[in-house]
């Protein structure tokens, strides 16, 4: 169904999957340095749209547009500088409506939500790859799990990148918190589930095998394990969708390795 790809126009934005780490990924040198490389092989975008696995709220959603607001720090436990951190990107009004222009054409209705920051899945990443926080940011929520109105989703929003918009699927390739252990460090080794799952997604990836990345959970080995809840899987069906609406799919490895046993594979789709 999914099987010809073609490659993109060179002066087209790509559109990022990043495994985006816990807060503590801002302690992890490798990790940082990694991330801060990759975007320096991407011009600065007009804006930037995130979808993370953190924001799953139906019909389509998007952050604040009119007003600054704290970040969401949606996680509990941690020391006090994890919610000392800041990030403040300009809103990206203009974003936000084409995006409500774009879906609406595909039968979403899209809301507001002015109250909302950005969750961790957008800001500690943008924080390492976009340090300045001088580009605008919208984060769109996921309306739904299924992989196949994700893609569809993310199909809808492909002529973003025409006016300079970076799409980025902020998830994880392996999320099965029962693996992390602190104590162990971060770069013990995986567990065989994680390295067979990341190694499966690093080959369908590479063919653009778009068919049984939607269908993982019968095609990857070990995906139940990886991915007890799909949810840090789903953001890659944006991701895909929009590449693939737009010509096709090149998907490269940015970013590669384990962190505390969870794959941090991430992809620069062109």
């Amino acid at each position: 169904m999914y099987a010809e790809f073609m490659t993109q126009p060179a002066e087209l934005p790509p559109v990022l999957f990043l495994s985006h780490g816990a807060p503590p990924l801002a302690d992890d040198a490798r990790w940082t340095s990694e991330l801060a490389d990759w975007s320096n092989t991407i011009n600065k975008p007009k804006d930037i749209l995130m979808i993370s696995a953190h924001w799953e709220n139906a019909p389509v959603t998007l952050s604040a547009t009119t007003q600054k607001n704290e970040l969401v720090y949606d996680f509990w436990g941690f020391p006090q500088k994890y919610y000392d951190v800041r990030y403040d990107a300009p809103m990206a009004p203009d974003l936000a409506l084409e995006v409500e222009r774009l879906t609406a054409t595909h039968g979403h209705h899209v809301e507001r939500d002015e109250s909302r920051g950005l969750d961790h899945g957008a800001y500690v990443p943008l924080k390492e790859m976009f340090p300045e926080a001088d580009v605008p940011v919208v984060q769109m929520s996921m309306p739904t799990l299924d992989p196949a109105g994700l893609f569809e989703l993310g199909k809808s929003l492909a002529p973003l990148r025409e006016r300079g918009t970076l799409i980025v699927g902020s998830g994880f390739t392996t999320h099965n918190l029962r693996w992390f252990n602190p104590a162990a460090g971060a770069d013990t080794t995986p567990p065989s589930a994680s390295s067979e799952f990341d190694h499966w997604a690093e080959e369908a990836m590479a063919r653009g095998d778009v068919d049984s990345i939607l269908d993982f959970m019968h095609k990857a080995p070990a995906a139940r394990e990886a991915h007890p809840r799909s949810e840090h899987w789903a953001p890659l069906y944006v991701s895909l969708g929009a590449a693939y609406a737009s010509g096709g799919i090149d998907a490269k490895t940015a970013i590669d390795g384990f962190w505390y046993g969870l794959s941090k594979r991430s992809w620069t789709l062109t």
